[in-house]
């Protein structure tokens, strides 16, 4: 059965609202007055001032009635519902439907705030998330979505673009307003209970550690639990332990471009004034703060990347060790098969040790469900026999995973660049193994770009090509230039792209029915230059590394991966894969 088109019903949001509201309701059928007044509704207050718009979105049972508490009571506690309610141009849209319940009001309600906090114009006022488990119609969720933003689209295009346009952007793809899986809530809300009871005993120093696998929701869970614990700070919170002695709130991650990525979000979902202080790398959280004036929480995104030995920016020696000399409560998400640096390197027994004891305490947690890549258990079992198990296996069949081999390095940039120029269809980036020379900050003795260089191919290393002004605040794979570079795991590590486009280089080799790693032919040092451990003995973890720089790379396509390997017998291993021949 067809599900019906949303009514739409817009109104000037000031203190004529009701007379407004009631005049122009009658240019609506009496079926259509009837949902917009006495049924659930979602409603959309928005503001234009200069290219920003200032939104508020929210969902009730009587329109009316919210309205008022809005325009005659909000106003006088909080500054945001003043300024809507005293602003010019200030509207509202009034969104009904015939299958709304309480449940899928609040989805898409939640669903609003998402794709419109992704959006680099935008500025949302919204304090907190509802997201609905299973309930009655919720099959319906997405159909009736798309129905009414396409309808909004057609009433302000500035406000609502084309979805998939908002879809692409980093913004969106680490949005605390996604919708968690039933793990990633769970795990959540154990670690609001968790954070409740640490900061009520007063204790410090507490590590949360949170484990998994590229894919698993990690980035996700750490946004919305950041999100929440923020919201949960605030004065007359639901939760008065938090809003009393969780007020010190940071998010440190040691990634360029997730750090971009974060420090947006925190701007604009108003979470703080000083978001370039409170979204920071270790290092300069470890300088500006000190132990004796402990903060309350802080929250560590690709904890894997921080720093487990001193070097000249940094004078510690551990990273979370002095981390959590400056924290209350520390939670921490790690993946050990994406450490991808010497610096970052810790130990099989220091790993489990970390494991053992934030377990004792109840304070160790697993993400296991893959959520990134798109495809059948045959293709991710096929991605993760080769890279853990360093073996080929005959390519599965998939209808929704688009998995291919090249032959020829070029033929295979061109299939990518076409899936990534085609509208609509997501970022596609060509990313490769850190094999060629490059050097960051500046050119070759030739003065020209550091490539990447194949047999039939010859392209800029990431971070090269000029960028125009307003694409410089996004990450490396949204900008337009980066079609034309190569990117590596420092550029695309925690993001993921729709079709992976993986040059793997001549440091990854087939041998003897195995593949194997040649640390010789790798350009990245950091993976490749042996590192001292405790004991003074100096350890070659090349060959960790480099596997793990290939899981990394293996790993970002949601919905597709087209490899090229520049070894021959790599090459013609993974095209008889392909063919079923092996």
């Amino acid at each position: 059965m067809e599900i019906e088109e949303p009514i739409i019903y817009e109104v000037t949001y000031n203190e004529n609202f009701y007379k407004n509201f009631q005049d122009n309701l009658y240019n609506l059928s009496e079926k259509d007055r009837k949902y917009i007044e006495n049924y659930p509704t979602v409603y959309i207050i928005y503001n234009k001032m200069g290219k920003i718009f200032t939104i508020y979105v929210g969902e009730t049972i009587k329109i009316k009635n919210r309205t008022y508490q809005h325009l005659k009571q909000d106003v006088k506690f909080r500054e945001d519902f003043k300024n809507l309610a005293d602003a010019k141009n200030s509207m509202m849209i009034i969104i009904a439907h015939h299958h709304f319940n309480k449940s899928l009001t609040l989805d898409i309600e939640n669903r609003l705030m998402h794709y419109l906090s992704s959006k680099d114009n935008t500025r949302l006022y919204n304090r907190s998330t509802n997201p609905q488990d299973s309930y009655y119609l919720d099959w319906e969720l997405e159909e009736i979505f798309s129905k009414i933003w396409e309808k909004l689209r057609v009433k302000n295009s500035e406000l609502f673009p084309d979805k998939n346009q908002i879809k692409e952007s980093a913004l969106f793809k680490n949005s605390p307003f996604h919708k968690l899986t039933s793990e990633q809530l769970d795990i959540r809300q154990e670690i609001i209970i968790r954070v409740t009871s640490l900061l009520s005993q007063n204790k410090a120093g507490q590590l949360l550690l949170i484990d998994g696998e590229a894919g698993s929701g990690k980035t996700v869970l750490m946004s919305s639990l950041f999100y929440e614990l923020s919201k949960l700070s605030q004065e007359n919170s639901e939760n008065p332990v938090i809003a009393k002695l969780g007020k010190k709130q940071y998010l440190l991650v040691n990634h360029d471009e997730q750090l971009k990525v974060y420090r947006q979000l925190v701007q604009k979902l108003k979470l703080s004034k000083t978001y370039n202080e409170i979204v920071a790398k270790p290092t300069h959280f470890i300088k500006t703060i000190s132990p004796k004036e402990k903060v309350d929480i802080v929250i560590i995104d690709e904890a894997h990347l921080l720093w487990t030995q001193g070097k000249q920016a940094y004078q510690g020696k551990n990273h979370l060790k002095d981390i959590l000399e400056r924290a209350k409560v520390v939670v921490a998400v790690f993946d050990k098969k994406q450490v991808l640096s010497r610096e970052q390197y810790i130990s099989n027994e220091e790993y489990l040790n970390l494991v053992h004891t934030t377990n004792l305490e109840n304070n160790y947690f697993h993400l296991e469900n893959q959520l990134r890549i798109n495809a059948n258990h045959q293709t991710i079992n096929w991605i993760r026999t080769l890279i853990d198990k360093q073996n080929i296996l005959p390519i599965p069949h998939d209808e929704q995973y688009d998995l291919k081999v090249f032959d020829n390095s070029l033929v295979m940039y061109e299939a990518l660049r076409k899936k990534a120029l085609d509208e609509g269809k997501g970022l596609s980036r060509l990313i490769a193994t850190f094999d060629w020379p490059y050097t960051k900050g500046k050119k070759t003795t030739e003065g020209d770009y550091w490539r990447v260089k194949t047999k039939e191919l010859n392209l800029p290393w990431n971070l090269q090509l000029p960028v125009e002004r307003t694409e410089k605040n996004k990450a490396w794979a949204e900008q337009k230039q980066t079609i034309n570079e190569v990117g590596s795991t420092f550029t695309i590590q925690g993001f993921d792209l729709n079709i992976a486009g993986v040059i793997i280089g001549p440091s990854v080799k087939y041998r003897n029915g195995k593949i194997v790693f040649d640390s010789s032919e790798s350009k990245n040092i950091k993976a490749t230059q042996r590192r001292k451990v405790e004991n003074g003995k100096m350890l070659d973890i090349s060959n960790y590394l480099l596997k793990n720089e290939l899981n990394v790379l293996l790993t970002r396509g949601v919905n597709g991966l087209y490899i090229y390997a520049v070894d021959k017998e790599l090459r013609m291993a993974l095209c008889k894969a392909q063919k079923g021949e092996i």
